[in-house]
């Protein structure tokens, strides 16, 4: 077999395993195990929800007004808004809540949210640290849906669902987004049952204070603590009940530059944690991480190395149509983004421009980890017109 085969064929396989093998792998090994009863009523130890700002001032005054509404023992409650040097009158609207116990710690130059955090959690007088997004609107009980799990002292961090959700001029964006996060939110799923869920989301996820440490100013918080949290042997639970609901971003280019980030912090994040590479560490927790997420990132690479194979072996008929085949995807994906600039593209050229815009966003967070191009910063991916917001019960019934 010539060695352009083999390549083609090893790459073959892992796209299959990936998006095919390792879910079935999954669904196979939880077959049958349930979920483990948590108990509703427990003692409530001291919460801090920790809301991290930039800029925010179209939806702070509404994710403030949403903490208040907690069920959470208000005395157990500390709310925390950690503005990055906010310009745009953020910080005057959390401060017209401090009557009620809102606390806002802000930092006097940009210096990113990671270092956001190390001073925001300095101050905090919590047993428990709650992350959430400006933009993230909790149920009532997912605060309290979140602290239930650590009675289990196994357990170091615990996520929840955030559901995103569309509205009218970014329908495409949140529906491609909400069809991956369906996945995503299954794995997560099969993740937790199997061994531990990998990583959290900035949206919504908890863990216990003696468990965080400090922060570089290029560091992804909801996917490196969780790492160092596994690496110190305690495990990560997924609890779909606790649900926030967020909007995506209003357009394909913001989530691509927010992929790029995300992707870019991660792999930093593995690099900064590395027991977590070795096998005999936490061998499910090893499995996910590697099939889930370090896998998936490489995929560009594999798609890459599929069509090159092909055409290698252009010679052989049945090479010659994998490459007419994939070249004919790759089509569909580039009319997608030809309509999509003009008006909304219908499924069947959105969805494969869709993947491929995520998998050019992971070649280039790969690429931007390997050049140490690592940003501190982030800019909001919402649109800068305020917009109706609507209630989380009706915001369920829109979900993508």
């Amino acid at each position: 077999m010539e060695i352009f085969q083999v390549v083609f064929w090893f790459a073959v396989a892992v796209l299959i395993y990936v998006y095919v093998g390792y879910p079935l792998l999954l669904a196979v090994a939880t077959q049958g195990r349930t979920s483990r009863s948590m108990p509703m009523h427990i003692p409530f130890p001291r919460v801090t929800l920790l809301i991290s700002a930039h800029n925010e001032r179209l939806v702070i005054e509404e994710r403030l007004r949403n903490a208040l509404s907690s069920d959470y023992p208000k005395d157990g409650l500390e709310i925390l808004v950690i503005s990055d040097c906010s310009d745009d009158g953020t910080d005057e609207i959390v401060a017209g809540f401090a009557g009620q116990g809102v606390r806002l710690v802000r930092q006097p130059e940009r210096l990113g949210k990671s270092e956001g955090l190390n001073l925001g959690i300095a101050q905090a007088t919590g047993d428990l640290l709650v992350f959430s997004d400006a933009n993230a609107i909790y149920q009532p009980d997912a605060v309290r849906l979140l602290v239930r799990h650590f009675s289990d002292p196994q357990v170091g961090y615990v996520v929840g669902h955030a559901h995103y959700v569309e509205r009218a001029g970014q329908a495409h964006s949140a529906e491609s987004e909400g069809l991956y996060w369906k996945l995503e939110t299954w794995l997560k799923e099969k993740e937790s049952s199997f061994g531990s869920v990998v990583g959290g989301d900035g949206a919504i996820y908890a863990i216990r204070r003696e468990l965080f440490t400090p922060l570089r100013p290029t560091d992804i918080n909801d996917f490196l603590n969780p790492l160092q949290i596994i690496a110190r042997g305690y495990r990560g639970v997924y609890e779909p009940a606790a649900v926030c609901f967020e909007e995506a971003g209003d357009s394909f280019g913001k989530e691509f530059r927010r992929k790029v980030r995300i992707i870019s912090r991660s792999l930093n994040a593995v690099r900064r944690a590395p027991r977590v590479l070795l096998p005999w560490t936490q061998p499910r927790h090893w499995l996910a991480l590697m099939s889930h997420k370090v896998l998936r990132w490489f995929v560009p690479l594999f798609l890459l190395l599929t069509l090159l194979a092909s055409l290698f072996l252009w010679r052989l008929p049945f090479y010659r149509w994998t490459f007419f085949l994939q070249a004919a995807f790759y089509a569909v994906a580039a009319a997608g983004w030809v309509v999509e600039t003009n008006r909304a593209a219908p499924k069947v050229l959105y969805l494969p421009y869709y993947f491929c815009l995520v998998n050019l966003a992971s070649l280039l967070g790969v690429i931007k980890f390997l050049s140490g191009s690592l940003s501190p910063t982030w800019e909001t991916i919402r649109q800068e017109t305020p917009a109706r917001r609507e209630s989380p019960a009706r915001m369920a019934g829109k979900e993508s």
